[in-house]
């Protein structure tokens, strides 16, 4: 079994890196990504409370991920009238715009990640993850 735990360690660490190296090519880090994306499905904006439950994470660290973003002009903070501690977050042009180049870091990350195996094997190794994703949702909360 310390066979199966270092391996999962060593691929999730080197999807990480490699992760982190193809989004940088964007002006992105892993998991900005997975948020300017979220964002690019809802043309009206979310609710930052939205965002957080349809990542799975909690208001405090939508904020900090977006605060770290705002440089960059992806998107606008508009204030929802009627309440004043909501924030709606839309997209900019220039988000809207890189959401292709994210799909697209994405399918070379997962043609890198299962380079050389056939469509059969593709398919196991996905049965195989949720196999593991499900035993692992005994001992931890889901993030995805």
């Amino acid at each position: 079994m310390l066979a199966v735990n270092k391996a999962l360690v060593k691929v999730a660490k080197l999807y990480r890196a490699a992760q982190a190296d193809t989004l940088s090519a964007l002006g992105l880090h892993p998991g900005q990504d997975v948020l300017l994306w979220t964002l690019g499905g809802a043309p009206d904006g979310m609710l930052i409370s939205e965002i957080a439950a349809q990542l799975g994470v909690e208001q405090p660290t939508v904020t900090r991920s977006l605060s770290r973003l705002d440089q960059g002009g992806w998107f606008v903070r508009e204030p929802v009238p009627g309440d004043r501690r909501a924030t709606l977050v839309r997209l900019t042009a220039k988000g809207r715009a890189v959401i292709p180049a994210v799909e697209a870091a994405w399918r070379t990350l997962a043609e890198t990640a299962t380079g050389g195996m056939t469509d059969s094997d593709q398919e196991r190794l996905l049965g195989l993850l949720e196999t593991v994703r499900t035993n692992l949702l005994t001992v931890a909360t889901d993030t995805e």
